[in-house]
């Protein structure tokens, strides 16, 4: 995944490839902390710009599944809908 997936707020991320935008965003956190620690301000800045916008695209990713529903309602009858039916034939129906 490239850094202009997540600075680029157009394209959306691919959902397959969260577990990997997670570990981008755990390596940022791991680079912020080691740049602090070393005194690389400019170092800083610029990762905490790159982690913003790949915690935005799992935020992203996060409100696209809470938006599709997990499965979708054609209204076609299932297998057991249909298994518990019975029909009637014309004979049937003419019998005392």
């Amino acid at each position: 995944m490239h850094v202009r997936v997540f600075r680029c707020s157009l394209l959306r991320p691919d959902p397959a490839q969260r577990s990997r935008l997670t570990d981008i965003r755990d390596n940022l956190i791991a680079r912020i902390t080691e740049a602090e620690r070393e005194g690389w301000l400019g170092e800083v800045e610029g990762l905490q710009v790159s982690l913003a916008g790949a915690q935005g695209k799992l935020d992203q990713l996060d409100a696209e599944a809470a938006r599709r529903p997990s499965t979708v309602d054609l209204g076609m009858p299932t297998f057991a809908d249909i298994a518990n039916r019975t029909t009637t034939t014309s004979m049937d129906r003419h019998r005392p």
